[in-house]
């Protein structure tokens, strides 16, 4: 924008120049042609009529310019020109004394002088050349050229400084922003110094407004951080009290029961083994969910610790579904596992048993007739554990919350459970650094698919701890594309 004014300045000095030289040539070039005119007038009177031609024709010679001697009607009678305009021409140029017009030598000033009497019908016209360009020209271009010059000189100059100033004030804030996003910076980060008035100060004062609001978020965060820090604390303390006060009366209760199913006390009826069966079971489902609701607060709170060795995930697996066999024993159901053993994790053993236990229960909670089907292998390194069932299947729009926590499928009442064991189960494989999923097909059973990493048999894996608390450990999942075909 500064260099556009500079050249419409310099532009608009040089057309007023320009036209100011013509109307000076042009009144210079009328004033000459007065002074011929009036000069061959006055010689013309004290000549003889002979030499009237002469005079005319050596003025017209020495002054470079055209020049008529015409009567009142405008016949010309000395032509001294290079070519006569026609009788009404004259006469209008003569009545008109002076101005404007054009001849063979182009654009002319003329000027018309009568004799003094007694030839007062004879008039004299002199024809003076206008400059173009005008005198002048050229010094005139070369001062507004130069003009031109030193005026864009000063915009670039004044532009180079602005957009200096303008690109040092952008890098500060820059500067400014970038150390306030390094790791090691203040979260609420700083006030950035406004150093200008301009486009980049107002950028400036409104991300300080933007500063101040998010140190008033963090503030807010980190109070709302500790008041949940404080209740969580306040929580687990009120579950263990809880607990304990649970388990001491629920304890005695199963105790006594025992105690009288083993009829130590005198033999019992069939109505009685039928009530201290209930006793029992209802008993044993409480403990459980204590059990449950405890191991998910102290997930949650990271207190617990996993004790990490290589683990045989085939043994293991063996051992699970020996117990849930005696179980199931009722039901027309299958239990097996399948896949090569010496295949380790590198896991706790009683974690990966209780991940183990929990879905092979989940999975003969559901299925009334069929099979429960444990496969054990190897995939890059991690170790897969998939368990299938040929159950009810869940719908798909109910698979990704299976692993909330309190969630149940189906009919709670008569299922029963806590709604804990599959939320407890993510959990305890995430600690592991592993991952778990689920496909199902409605009618066709589901399948939970576990990966766990892979170590050998006396070396757990480089940079592993043997002891950790609870964190999502450090061990990529291996993708979708590499997991194992399941087998139905």
């Amino acid at each position: 924008m500064v260099l556009l004014i500079g050249i419409a300045t310099a532009l608009a000095i040089a057309l007023v120049g320009i036209r100011q030289l013509g109307r000076l040539g042009d009144d210079a070039s009328a004033l000459r042609a007065d002074a011929i005119a009036a000069t061959i007038a006055a010689r013309m009177r004290l000549a003889a009529p002979e030499e009237q031609s002469e005079i005319v024709g050596r003025a017209a010679r020495r002054s470079g310019t055209e020049i008529l001697v015409v009567d009142q009607r405008g016949q010309i009678v000395v032509d001294e020109s290079f070519g006569a305009p026609s009788k009404a021409e004259v006469q209008r140029l003569v009545a008109a004394g002076s101005g404007e017009t054009r001849t063979a030598l182009g654009r002319v000033r003329f000027s018309a002088r009568a004799l003094d009497p007694p030839r007062q019908n004879t008039s004299v016209l002199a024809f003076v050349s206008a400059p173009n360009p005008p005198p002048g020209y050229v010094r005139l271009v070369n001062a507004v050229t130069a003009l031109t010059v030193l005026l864009l000189s000063v915009a670039v100059g004044v532009a180079h400084a602005f957009a200096k100033q303008v690109n040092d004030d952008v890098d500060f804030v820059r500067e400014r922003i970038v150390d306030m996003a390094r790791p090691d910076a203040a979260p609420t980060g700083q006030q950035i110094p406004i150093r200008s008035l301009d486009q980049v100060g107002m950028l400036t004062a409104a991300f300080n407004v933007l500063v101040t609001r998010f140190a008033a978020a963090e503030r807010t965060y980190r109070a709302d951080l500790a008041q949940a820090a404080d209740m969580d604390k306040e929580r687990s303390a009120f579950l263990a009290g809880l607990s304990h006060e649970l388990r001491t009366p629920l304890n005695a209760i199963l105790g006594f029961a025992h105690v009288l199913e083993s009829e130590v006390d005198g033999p019992l009826s069939d109505e009685a083994r039928e009530s201290l069966a209930v006793i029992r079971t209802s008993g044993e489902h409480l403990r459980q969910l204590i059990d449950d609701i405890l191991e998910l607060s102290a997930l949650e709170t990271g207190t617990l610790q996993l004790s990490r060795s290589p683990v045989d995930v085939h043994q293991v697996a063996e051992q699970v579904v020996r117990e849930a066999t005696a179980t199931v024993a009722n039901k027309p159901l299958t239990l097996a596992v399948d896949g090569v053993g010496g295949l380790y994790a590198f896991a706790d053993k009683r974690r990966v048993r209780q991940i183990l236990t929990n879905l092979v229960s989940n999975a003969t909670k559901f299925t009334t007739r069929g099979s429960v089907t444990v496969r054990v292998e190897a995939l890059g390194s991690f170790v897969v554990i998939t368990v299938r069932d040929t159950g009810p299947g869940i719908p798909r729009e109910q698979t990704a919350a299976i692993f909330k926590e309190y969630t149940q499928l189906g009919d709670a009442r008569s299922r029963g459970g806590t709604g804990l064991g599959l939320a407890i189960t993510k959990r305890l494989v995430s600690m592991h650094g592993g991952t778990i999923d689920v496909t199902s097909e409605m009618g066709r059973g589901s399948t939970f698919t576990v990966s766990l990493p892979r170590c050998e048999a006396n070396q757990p894996p480089d940079g592993a701890n043997v002891s950790d608390s609870n964190d999502l450990g450090s061990y990529p999942p291996p993708s979708r594309g590499e997991a194992p075909e399941v087998r139905g």
